[in-house]
């Protein structure tokens, strides 16, 4: 009766050594959760930060784009309907040397036959 009662003594004291054992786990476990929510506390700030610059990023973004339709794309069509009068008005204004051009070719033209019959009456 003596051995079964070392016996189980034994056996409890090794399941008290299982359980400091454990103990010691479950205290290192409690200390990495500890770890994992200082890390997650950080994370949570972070993602703040970021969903922060993304608002400021997207009104900026809406102010640029507010800038684009409203002056930019304004100015760009007065320039264009500028441009297209300014070419307008060299046009016309080409069209007299064109003509003026043309009258020099047929002088020139006139010129050449009134030599010619000049030749053959001589």
């Amino acid at each position: 009766m003596e051995e079964k009662l070392n016996l189980i003594l034994s056996k409890l004291g090794s399941l008290e050594t299982d359980m400091q054992g454990m103990k010691a786990d479950m205290t290192d476990m409690k200390a990495d959760m500890q770890g994992m929510k200082a890390d997650m506390t950080d994370m949570k700030a972070d993602m703040q930060g970021m969903k922060d610059d993304i608002k400021r990023l997207d009104a900026k973004v809406a102010k640029i784009e507010l800038t684009l339709e409203n002056e930019i794309r304004v100015n760009i069509q007065r320039i264009a309907e500028g441009h297209l009068d300014l070419s307008r008005i060299l046009h016309d204004a080409m069209k007299p040397n064109a003509e003026v051009e043309m009258l020099a070719i047929k002088v020139r033209k006139l010129e050449s036959e009134v030599r010619d019959i000049k030749f053959r009456l001589a």
